[in-house]
Parts: C-alpha cells; sequence; structure tokens
C-alpha cells in the first residue's frame, strides 16, 4: 500500500468535526447492471484489517449503495482494495494484501472466480481475452483471459513494481515504481514482451496517461526517497517535451485527465495537517510550470486520497479518507468548482471507477 507509513494520523479536532457529520444512509444494493452512470468507489481499508469494501453511487437516484461485495456473498472482500476494471459481464477486483483478483459478475456481485496473482495493482484491458495486470515487489506483469478468468502467462519487466498502465495503439506502456528506475517501458501486445524503454524526469515513474494528442504523462516519486515529477513525452519518439519537478515537500498523486483530455487533475497532500501544497490541482497540457494554487483546497488537518473525473457529466469527485482511522467520505463538485453533493463510503477510498 503506498504512503501508509509516511502519514501522520488525522488530529483529534478533525475527528471531532467528522464524527458530527450525518452518514447518508446506505440503500439496499439493487444498481442496474450494465446501466450508465454507475460509480464505483474503490474503498482500501486500513493496512492489515482486512476491511476493504466497494462501494457505488448512483446520480440519478442519489443513492449509495454500501460493501457490495458482502451483501452479495456473506464474506468480507479482503486486504486492500487497490483498484477495480469492467470488463465484459464482470468486475475484476484487485485485493493488494490479499494476493488476489475477485472476479464478479457485474449483474449481481456474486463471487465468479478468485485469481491467485501476488500484489495485483492495476488490471488493463488489452483485448476481449488479454488484459494485463501489473503488480508490486516483482518484476512480472500478469496476463489473464477475462473470459475464461484465469491466468494465462506472465511478462518479465526490466524494473520491479510496474504500476499504472496505459494503451497506446497496440503498444502498453508501463513504469517501474521502483526508488531506482527512471524509466518507462513499453510491451508490445502481439508479442507480449517489453520492448523499448523511455527515460523520464525523476524517479519511481507510477502513473501513466495519455492526453489529447497522443503524449504521455508520467508522474514520478516515492516520498520521502524519491520527489515528484510530470513529465510530457512523446511516445513515438521517446522525446520529452515538458518536464515538471515538484518541491522536496510535496507529495503528488493519482493524476487523471478531464473528459476532453486537455486537462490534468492531480493531488497534492499534506500528511501534517497544514495546507500549504495540500488539495486538488488542476493543469493545462499546454502549461509551461506547475499549478501553485489549488483548484479545491483541503482544510485543516485534512487531505484527499482519490481524485476521479465523471466521463458523463465532467463532475469531480474527491476522497477523503479521514486519516483511515473511520469510515471516509466522496465530496462531489461541478466543473467550476461548486460542491454539490456528498457522501459517506468505506475506509480509505482510493479510486474512482465511471461506467460509461
Amino acid at each position: 500500500m503506498d504512503r501508509k507509513g509516511h502519514k501522520t494520523l488525522i488530529l483529534l479536532l478533525y475527528c471531532c468535526i467528522a464524527a458530527c457529520m450525518k452518514d447518508k444512509p446506505v440503500a439496499v444494493p439493487n444498481i442496474t447492471p450494465g446501466a450508465t452512470g454507475n460509480i464505483y468507489v474503490v474503498c482500501e481499508g486500513n493496512y492489515g484489517n482486512g476491511d476493504a469494501t466497494l462501494y457505488a453511487f448512483q446520480p440519478s437516484k442519489d443513492s449509495v449503495y454500501g460493501d457490495l461485495y458482502k451483501m452479495a456473498n456473506n464474506q468480507p472482500l479482503g486486504d486492500v482494495f487497490q483498484s477495480m476494471q469492467h470488463i465484459g459481464d464482470k468486475l475484476f477486483l484487485c485485493v493488494n494484501n490479499s494476493n488476489k483478483v475477485v472476479v464478479l459478475n457485474a449483474n449481481n456481485r456474486v463471487l465468479a472466480a478468485t485469481l491467485n496473482i501476488p500484489q495485483p495493482r492495476y488490471i488493463l484491458p488489452v483485448s476481449p481475452t488479454v488484459a494485463y495486470v501489473s503488480t508490486l515487489y516483482s518484476n512480472e506483469v500478469y496476463i489473464i483471459d477475462p473470459q475464461a478468468m484465469k491466468v494465462t502467462g506472465t511478462i518479465t519487466m526490466p524494473g520491479k513494481s510496474a504500476e499504472g498502465m496505459c494503451m497506446y495503439f497496440n503498444n502498453v506502456f508501463t513504469g517501474s515504481w521502483d526508488t531506482t528506475d527512471n524509466k518507462i517501458f513499453e510491451i508490445n501486445t502481439s508479442t507480449g514482451q517489453a520492448t523499448n524503454s523511455m527515460t523520464v524526469a525523476g524517479y519511481a515513474p507510477q502513473e501513466v496517461l495519455l492526453d489529447k494528442d497522443q503524449m504521455l504523462w508520467v508522474l514520478s516519486g516515492y516520498e520521502p526517497e524519491r520527489t515528484g515529477a510530470l513529465t510530457r513525452i512523446d511516445p513515438s519518439t521517446g522525446n520529452i517535451l515538458q518536464a515538471y519537478n515538484f518541491p522536496s515537500a510535496v507529495y503528488p498523486l493519482k493524476p487523471v485527465f478531464n473528459n476532453t483530455k486537455d486537462t490534468l487533475y492531480f493531488i497534492e497532500a499534506n500528511y501534517d495537517g497544514g495546507t500549504t501544497n495540500n488539495g486538488i490541482y488542476r493543469m493545462g497540457i499546454y502549461d509551461t510550470i506547475l499549478p501553485s494554487i489549488p483548484f479545491l483546497q483541503a482544510a485543516q488537518n485534512q487531505y484527499f486520497y482519490a481524485v476521479g473525473i465523471d466521463p458523463l457529466t465532467g463532475y469531480i469527485y474527491v476522497g477523503d479518507p479521514k486519516g483511515f482511522i473511520q469510515k471516509g467520505s466522496v465530496y462531489v463538485y461541478k466543473p467550476d468548482g461548486t460542491q454539490t453533493a456528498s457522501f459517506d463510503v468505506g475506509v480509505g477510498p482510493g479510486h474512482f471507477y465511471f461506467d460509461e
């Protein structure tokens, strides 16, 4: 799990304020299978406690559906729910510290299969019968068949801890989230082998995204060992178009693009309780410097841990983990930054998945 060892617990004052907030009722999980507009909330849980949960929100009904896996299967999901992916009629859930990918029927969230993969992080669909699973601490990317729901092979990478992945035409780019590496690697999906590498600004590249011009954006860094950096790079040549280096005291994480992929949003988290370098930031893809003022400011003794953009509405979803010591909250903002909703979820909301 990233960053838990470096977080300062939220102060008692913040806990008291949060405890006074009224919980939003959790409804019976009758979300429409395959419908557009479903927003899933990946709640990591607290490391080692086995309290990971899957939540869902339907904006059209203003309804929250909680702990979907446990309600459908009468058992806990596991330890550290890292990410999810909807492929075909199945939901694939990476449960990192439980060393498994949980496969659910999308229509009822009932368990369909369990794939034993060590420290799974993210899943990227490549074709109807191929998806890649990145893993922590090893130099292997696992290949699965989403239809057969089984592991079919592995790809040996030049670096350890493949993290975020991005499809670029027929190839896949991923980083090596290791403090000794400053490269992203290209996987030829036809051969299933790593074929090329490109140097980026900063070390420990962890996120790889594609903008509207088909240029890659790479977030590097692993606090406190390596400071953060953003690199805009041409994947056809490997040329760095722009490099942005964060100050040493800044902890950037979880970049996402808006619907038109011309504006990047990311989190800066201040784990010491202050408001400096703390909130949701945004920048245009042609900006030459990093933003200095947050678009959405985190409050004193608060930090954010997830951000996502609804592709249907452009609304911004922000996850507040409340120090991983109680249930977290999600705040919803219009594109202009006006808050329009909030609701409570499980412990440690870390990612959002939007069914388009």
